[in-house]
């Protein structure tokens, strides 16, 4: 892209995968039919727009252009071309976070010409106005399949009722409640399976082989799966192969996996923390759940296991509940709009 194009520039300044590096990646090239984006940084894949961090640096000061930042260091870095090398750019700055920031947070914050942020309760946290975004799925990517049934014999997963919970093996998740609640309820239920996916870093090893020595003890190694870090087409396909996803994390940004669930008919349950609340139809397209409490999330859990007609029933309401608030063209429309809104300023 010639630099006369460029409108916007979205910075990721993390080589490895996180879930701001995810948004990044899907964002990008819905916005570029809209707006000239590029993104500049390492750790993205092949295909998107983008420049070299030197080359952004030394673009034109010929007119105003959008510096979307997403972390900390892209602020920092934004406000550094701006003041120190003079470049014209207008600071975007999305903020998932819901806690309470530190104080070079806020003064970050507080010097960027726009902030957007991805639900109500993340704005709660903020010390000046915000758009609020909710981020959206690709309805397109994630969506129900014609038989299940198939798909699962493919991917070598059992029969039964299906559950399942994807996202990094560590306390943060939750997924030491969800293997108590699999301790619970599946010795008396030997139609239901659980799959996770996610990494296990070596500093929750330790964690993950407590879980396996758990589950072996009580018999339930071959229906409690830890299938590893998954190439991304994959985990889309074990999403559709699902009857019930979980999601019972103690503290989230924001998270998107119930929404990917529910884009794919899948129904949720999920603690109340991130965005979970803003997301799911509590008792119609799942339950939410206080976090922290496997008491709790095995009442969920026992009471969608145990109504068959249920689950079909939320089943069926999960697709149309994306599409009518969560679809990602909707949050990348958004964003552009913002830009296109400091731009004018």
């Amino acid at each position: 892209m010639t630099p006369a194009a460029i409108d916007v520039i979205a910075p990721n300044l993390k080589r490895r995968v996180s879930g701001v590096t995810a948004t990044v990646v899907r964002l990008i090239p819905i916005q570029a039919q809209a707006i000239g984006i590029i993104t500049t940084g390492p750790g993205l894949p092949p295909g998107l727009p983008h420049m070299a961090l030197w080359r952004v640096a030394l673009l034109p000061r010929d007119r105003w252009r959008v510096w979307h930042a997403r972390r900390n260091t892209e602020m920092v870095l934004g406000l550094f071309l701006r003041h120190v090398l003079a470049r014209r750019l207008r600071l975007v700055f999305t903020s998932a976070a819901q806690r309470h920031h530190s104080g070079f947070t806020r003064w970050l914050i507080a010097r960027m010409d726009a902030v957007i942020a991805t639900s109500p309760q993340a704005a709660a946290y903020l010390h000046r106005p915000a758009t609020v975004i909710p981020h959206g799925v690709d309805t397109q990517v994630f969506r129900p399949v014609a038989d299940k049934a198939a798909l699962r014999a493919a991917l070598g997963l059992p029969g039964g009722l299906l559950i399942g919970c994807f996202g990094r093996i560590r306390a943060q998740k939750g997924v030491d409640l969800l293997i108590e609640a699999a301790l619970d309820l599946l010795p008396t239920r030997p139609d239901v399976h659980l799959i996770l996916t996610g990494r296990i870093t070596a500093d929750n090893r330790a964690f993950h082989a407590d879980l396996v020595a758990r589950l072996a003890s009580a018999g339930l190694a071959g229906r409690v799966r830890f299938l590893g870090e998954l190439p991304w087409e994959e985990v889309i396909h074990h999403y559709q192969a699902l009857d019930l996803f979980v999601a019972p994390a103690r503290w989230e940004g924001f998270g998107l996996t119930p929404l990917e669930a529910m884009a794919c008919g899948v129904p949720v349950v999920a603690s109340r923390v991130g965005a979970f609340e803003a997301l799911i139809a509590d008792g119609e397209t799942g339950t939410l759940v206080a976090p922290n409490d496997a008491a709790a999330l095995t009442k969920a859990l026992r009471h969608w296991i145990d109504n068959p007609a249920a689950l079909t029933q939320a089943a069926k309401a999960c697709r149309p509940h994306v599409l009518g608030q969560f679809r990602i063209e909707e949050e990348a429309a958004a964003i552009t709009r913002v830009y296109r809104q400091v731009l004018a300023e």
